[in-house]
């Protein structure tokens, strides 16, 4: 019994000694916040003065590029969505009040194009069966003052998908996998995936 608990204890101090002599890299926590908020505070507002269109901050670590998206929710509410309330061959952006933007703190490659790191505000023009998403250097603008494509860094063609229909606007990262990632726009039946690449 001796011999055992000795065993064990030899066993630990080697793991110990093993964990010291190769320390894991310092992870910092991502520091995302909702770059388009300035309505944060700790008053409780009644439900008439709720926002229609709530704003939201997600944000995703690929290996050692933080990927930070800043928007609002619009809610579908029953009432049909493209091709209607977003009509079809116009420059959207996906969200309500302050333009979606997005940050990179290192440059990437979306759907196999480069785009320097920084901030954009992203922008789409909506079609039945293709859609061009814009990424423009003009990160903060207004929902329906789309800055021009003098300033756009970048434009895809991309396929819409069909989906489960969901009511409010969504972004997420479904996919995070080594260097790679996938960026979602879901919204009514529709979903809009950007492959995202980091160095």
């Amino acid at each position: 019994m001796k011999h055992l608990h000795l065993g064990f204890a030899l066993a630990l101090l080697c793991s110990l000694v093993a964990c010291r002599a190769n320390p894991q890299p310092d992870v910092k926590p991502m520091a995302a916040s909702p770059a388009n908020v300035t309505d944060i505070s700790e008053a409780v507002i009644p439900l008439d003065q709720v926002s229609k269109s709530q704003a939201a901050v997600i944000g995703q670590r690929v290996a050692t590029t933080e990927i930070t998206v800043t928007y609002s929710r619009p809610v579908a509410r029953g009432r049909q969505i493209f091709g209607a309330l977003v009509p079809y061959g116009q420059v959207w952006t996906p969200g309500a009040d302050q333009a979606t933007a997005i940050t990179f703190s290192r440059d990437v490659q979306i759907n196999g194009h480069a785009l320097p790191k920084g901030s954009y505000s992203i922008w789409t023009v909506p079609r039945a069966d293709n859609w061009t998403v814009i990424f423009n250097k003009t990160a903060k603008a207004y929902h329906d003052h789309y800055p021009g494509e003098s300033q756009d860094a970048l434009r895809l063609d991309v396929r819409p998908e069909q989906g489960p229909d969901v009511d409010t606007l969504s972004f997420s990262f479904p996919i995070v996998e080594g260097k790679d990632a996938v960026l979602r726009l879901e919204w009514a039946n529709v979903r809009v995936p950007l492959s995202l690449r980091v160095p």
